[in-house]
């Protein structure tokens, strides 16, 4: 649901999730998360600066902001200034938080470092851009796509690993529920047999942001 601020609040679970998609650019569904862990300290993953962000944090204690891809910059070094909290970049370990670091792309001379977070207790996995259910990681009758400069080279199988029950994306609502990794594992296990059906979607998409290299636009 998009409130009069213009961003729409999802993934809204339990007492430990709270979600939303920044307004523009309207086509890349950019998406921020707070989770909060068993002593009530908040999490802070790639966010979009704006009210939901104040309205999820509350008076909770922050432990971090984390950065899951090396472009993903968004409001990340602001956001942990303003709360005057560690900027965690694409950490490569989980420790001193309650997730564990998946490596998810580790191609810097390409620009592509991206981690996932696992988080066991919630069995939930957080993804910044591999995966995603914005109409550029879509080919059609997908509900859940990889991202289209993937699927040809290098799809996440990394991912399908994971039990997850629910499945937060940087781009994009979560999915939720007892299918959640089979739907992950579909996604990633068609997404060769997806390029043609999703044709140019993606390359449109980052046309209309107006930025030269499209790798780089996928991956804000």
């Amino acid at each position: 649901m998009t409130s009069p601020d213009g961003f729409a609040r999802v993934d809204e679970v339990g007492d430990w999730c709270r979600g939303w998609i920044a307004p523009t650019p309207e086509f890349m569904r950019r998406a921020s998360h707070v989770l909060i862990d068993r002593d009530d300290v908040a999490w802070i993953v790639d966010p979009v600066a704006g009210p939901p962000l104040t309205e999820a944090v509350g008076d909770r204690a922050v432990g971090g902001v984390i950065q899951l891809m090396d472009r993903h910059n968004r409001h990340c070094a602001a956001v942990a200034a303003h709360y005057d909290v560690p900027h965690l970049r694409t950490p490569p370990t989980g420790d001193g938080t309650p997730f564990e670091s998946v490596p998810v792309v580790t191609q810097p001379r390409l620009g592509w470092v991206e981690i996932a977070l696992w988080w066991p207790e919630r069995s939930t996995l957080v993804v910044a851009d591999a995966l995603g259910t914005s109409d550029y990681h879509r080919a059609p009758g997908e509900d859940v796509g990889v991202h289209p400069l993937l699927r040809a080279v290098a799809p996440p199988r990394v991912l399908a690993r994971y039990p997850a029950r629910h499945v937060l994306f940087g781009h994009g609502e979560g999915i939720h529920g007892p299918d959640a990794a089979e739907r992950v594992a579909r996604a990633v296990d068609g997404a060769r047999a997806g390029i043609a059906p999703l044709g140019l979607r993606g390359a449109r998409a980052a046309g209309r942001a107006g930025v030269g290299a499209v790798r780089r636009v996928l991956g804000r």
